[in-house]
């Protein structure tokens, strides 16, 4: 598993059901998206940043993944209105439960992730 296990700052909340981040299942555990970060709720109450994995289901890179064009012109980045997540070295989007990498005049599908309600 590609985490981080540097701990993050105090929070001015614990992360766990209805905290308002979003959920996504990485691996084994449930990690929050908070703020582009990927957090890990601890049992002692530190937190820990993650990023999720890269892997044949969820590729790194341009050459194994689909090309996504966004006809509205469209661009990922912050404020764009989709989630940013860490996956392996660099930053995705969160777009219908993929992860979407912006990269030149296309988007990368760099594979599902598992948002939980």
């Amino acid at each position: 598993m590609n985490e981080k296990p540097d701990c993050h700052e105090p929070h001015d909340h614990r992360h766990g059901e209805g905290c308002g981040h979003t959920r996504v299942r990485h691996g084994d555990h449930i990690d929050y998206v908070h703020d582009g970060h990927l957090h890990h709720q601890k049992d002692d109450g530190s937190v820990e940043e993650h990023s999720l994995d890269v892997t044949s289901r969820n590729p790194g890179g341009c050459a194994n993944a689909a090309h996504i064009r966004h006809g509205d012109g469209h661009v990922h980045g912050p404020g764009c209105g989709h989630e940013a997540v860490p996956h392996g070295d660099h930053i995705d989007y969160i777009v219908d439960g993929r992860l979407h990498h912006p990269h030149g005049n296309h988007c990368d599908d760099h594979g599902p992730v598992e948002v939980l309600k």
